[in-house]
């Protein structure tokens, strides 16, 4: 019978570097939440921002533009704000990391969609890709019981 070390059953090291990360990108997505406040009062902003995506845009960013971010650009106009600024604080307080990560991931692939970065190799490079992506994705996979958090 193998004994559990203290690390096992507390996260140890590796809990708390995913705490260290949940706290970083809990903040940068407040931030970005607050960065787009003006788009609870006004939905036109965020249509224009993809109206001028779409005019740039490869085959697959055209399409989604077309069929599901324009479209639904009144109604995501007021969730993106919200829904960045609710998992930027459970992120931030260690509130269902797991599930809030894994909202800001999807938050997250929509816009690089959208904006075609994603499809492009300066993508590799830049900041908001594919270090978010990852750190989201490592706090979706491996972020439960994380240690200095509210639900623990």
């Amino acid at each position: 019978m193998a004994a559990i070390r203290r690390d096992d059953t507390h996260g140890g090291p590796h809990a708390a570097a995913l705490r260290v990360l949940a706290l970083l990108l809990g903040v940068f997505l407040i931030f970005m939440g607050v960065a787009k406040f003006g788009w609870l009062m006004d939905g036109g902003i965020l249509a224009r921002q993809l109206q001028n995506w779409r005019d740039a845009a490869g085959p697959f960013s055209h399409w989604y533009l077309d069929t599901v971010a324009l479209p639904g650009a009144p109604i995501f106009a007021r969730l993106v704000p919200l829904g960045e600024l609710a998992a930027g604080a459970a992120l931030f307080l260690g509130f269902r990391v797991r599930i809030a990560a894994t909202v800001a991931l999807l938050m997250v692939i929509n816009f690089h969609i959208a904006s075609g970065v994603m499809f492009q190799y300066a993508y590799l490079t830049n900041g908001y890709g594919l270090p978010v992506l990852g750190g989201l994705l490592a706090l979706a996979i491996g972020g439960r019981q994380l240690p200095f958090s509210v639900a623990r």
